[in-house]
């Protein structure tokens, strides 16, 4: 199978993840932070371990202001119910995912005043327009850093800064960049980052993590045990445990330290620009095929590894299921984020999503080229 969903989940991953999950099942899958045998604390070691490496690649300062959590879900919402409050208002946008979308639809209808602004084709944010829509009681401005559809990379440094001199507490949802695109918390002026650990950061499913600022306050999102302040029927108030009641993931967490520690040494620059190569090759290939439809800006420059597109007169949830066939894998529908279909034009139909990741090859992308022109010959006879 060729693997091109890596915007859902990447795969494969590195060798050294698999090996470190394994390791920890058989050696020390303990409860960190409960126990004080030595199982226990090599648990809480490599947790510890794995907050260094995520802190170090985001320029996070206090390594205790990391959060884990389940998935980039979970962290935004805790993000976002934790901090808006009934009578203020939050700006976001149209391309935003589900997991940003429907924590706003819940706060909505708790009294939060909710602006969604639009984009333009591309899925770029016009800037001057978000800086019109701040009120007196804007609290927060939640942006997509890139596109799950369309790959748009937002200018998240300007967007800091408008956020930063308001005074208004800046949320990204790093879902399609964290490990990949840069990003710096200083310098983005980020107060809360979400990020799930499962994509281009190579760790396994069911990770993820929350970044929050220094001073920032939030009202915790679950209440239960967290092998601090145990004799004591209150929830802890300081970080990282205010956040993680229960027992962590720590044989994922484990694999999520070993994908960062792989990004150190192959070098996020390098991941980057092998998938921008390989979506500059499948964009040049897939414009010379005039029943193809492209979506987002026409070249790699300024773009995840995200391309979506649909043939003409095929359903894309029938082109899903004819390269599967031809043992391609693809994302096919509404990637769940329904309002940006409205502006590219795909309500009825969604989109083939193609996502190429750091393993693939460039006969990978030849492949589904091929196979593409095979599903269009063939509805041809």
């Amino acid at each position: 199978m060729i693997y091109l969903d890596n915007a859902a989940t990447t795969f494969p991953k590195p060798t050294e993840v698999y090996k470190e999950v394994i390791r920890c099942m058989e050696n020390y899958a303990a409860n960190p932070g409960r126990s004080s045998h030595d199982m226990a604390i090599q648990a809480s070691a490599k947790i510890m371990e794995a907050r260094q490496e995520l802190s170090k690649l985001f320029n996070i300062s206090n390594v205790l202001n990391l959060v884990f959590t389940s998935n980039a879900t979970e962290a935004l919402n805790i993000a976002i119910k934790g901090a808006l409050k009934r009578g203020d208002h939050v700006i976001s946008t149209v391309i935003e995912h589900n997991s940003v979308l429907r924590p706003l639809n819940y706060i909505n209808k708790k009294g939060v005043d909710i602006t969604l602004l639009g984009v333009n084709e591309y899925g770029y944010l016009d800037l001057s327009g978000l800086k019109k829509e701040i009120k007196k009681n804007t609290k927060a401005i939640v942006i997509n850093h890139s596109s799950n559809v369309l790959g748009t990379i937002q200018n998240i440094n300007e967007i800091g800064r408008i956020s930063k001199e308001n005074g208004i507490i800046f949320i990204l949802d790093a879902s399609q960049s964290a490990g990949t695109i840069d990003i710096d918390v200083k310098k983005d002026n980020i107060d809360l980052l979400a990020f799930p650990g499962h994509k281009g950061l190579f760790g396994p499913q069911g990770t993820g993590g929350l970044y929050i600022r220094e001073g920032l306050e939030l009202d915790n999102f679950k209440d239960g045990g967290t092998g601090s302040n145990s004799n004591f029927m209150n929830q802890p108030d300081f970080l990282p445990d205010k956040f993680e009641s229960g027992t962590l993931n720590t044989p994922g967490i484990a694999g999520l330290c070993e994908g960062v520690k792989f990004i150190k040494k192959v070098g996020r620059k390098n991941i980057q620009k092998h998938e921008e190569r390989l979506v500059e090759y499948l964009l040049k290939e897939l414009k010379k095929l005039s029943y193809v439809k492209i979506y987002g800006i026409p070249s790699a420059e300024n773009r995840s590894a995200v391309v979506s597109i649909n043939i003409d007169g095929i359903d894309s949830s029938q082109v899903g299921y004819l390269l599967n066939k031809a043992k391609i894998a693809v994302r096919t529908g509404y990637h769940c984020a329904p309002l940006i279909h409205g502006i590219i034009g795909t309500l009825n139909k969604g989109t083939v999503r193609i996502s190429p990741g750091y393993f693939n090859t460039f006969q990978d992308i030849e492949n589904i080229i091929m196979a593409i022109k095979d599903i269009y010959s063939k509805k041809l006879i």
